[in-house]
């Protein structure tokens, strides 16, 4: 398998995209809900999911797609070469500010992240790597995070866990907000993820995300020294749901044993 060859399929089917994606504020979306009326999917969604599996089955029968609406296989394991895709994360961004949204893939053989892709679609801004060979922002590569104290830390967070509610214990995640140099919500977690990566953000919290959420990001960020894990500190699962932190390696024990605590 040459994963140069893969990589640079990918880059081509990512931008293409992309420029689907950025025509399509041209006529008219159709915005549907899904589990609740804040989560959103649109005609683009799903035709630009779909565009991905018709390309990656061209290049490659054998290979299977997860996608976040649905078009591709039922996967209940990840032998083989898959391909973890959501075609528009931050949806609500997609819809109300037509910015700060990203598509995002992961490329993994037999569960093991090979590539890893996050790009800005407003911005054509791309994060990348390839296992064991480095992470880039475009064409600059991304260096190793730094260590930092987490009085000096930017993390991402979302508002709805200060306060009370039914999965984790919002008086730590005050405490931890008060600790923390600031705070930011973007409303796409790839966005947040690239964001750590780059050393944008030192840490991204979050009670939920799905594996087409942080498949690709978390390639890019053991390649810059980054950890992504969920709650109990474990490798996240990629065929559900699960908790999710990634951080600055500096911070990322600091928060889970002093400001997480799950209900």
């Amino acid at each position: 398998m040459d994963l140069h060859q893969i990589d640079q399929f990918a880059k081509d089917i990512i931008y293409e995209a992309g420029k689907r994606i950025r025509n399509s504020f041209s006529y008219d979306l159709v915005v549907e809900t899904k589990s609740d009326p804040n989560d959103l999917v649109t005609n683009i969604d799903r035709e630009t999911e779909l565009f991905f599996i018709e390309k990656i089955k061209e290049f490659d029968k054998n290979h299977r797609i997860l996608g976040e609406e649905g078009m591709g296989e039922k996967i209940d394991s990840l032998e083989g070469p898959v391909w973890i895709i959501d075609p528009i994360d931050g949806t609500m961004n997609f819809v109300k500010q037509h910015r700060h949204f990203m598509i995002t893939i992961g490329f993994y053989v037999d569960g093991v992240g090979k590539l890893g892709y996050i790009y800005d679609v407003m911005r054509e801004d791309l994060f990348h790597a390839i296992a064991g060979e480095g992470a880039w922002y475009n064409d600059s590569p991304l260096r190793k995070l730094k260590p930092l104290s987490i009085n000096e830390a930017v993390i991402g967070i979302n508002a709805s866990w200060i306060i009370p509610n039914r999965r984790v214990n919002h008086e730590k995640m005050i405490e931890l907000v008060r600790t923390v140099r600031g705070t930011r919500s973007y409303g796409s977690a790839a966005m947040e993820i690239a964001f750590v990566v780059s050393g944008k953000l030192d840490a991204y919290i979050s009670m939920r995300l799905s594996p087409w959420d942080i498949a690709g990001g978390i390639v890019i960020a053991k390649e810059v020294g980054a950890i992504a894990t969920n709650f109990e500190g474990n490798q996240f699962s990629l065929l559900s749901n699960d908790t999710f932190i990634i951080a600055n390696p500096s911070l990322h024990q600091i928060i889970l044993n002093n400001y997480i605590e799950e209900k």
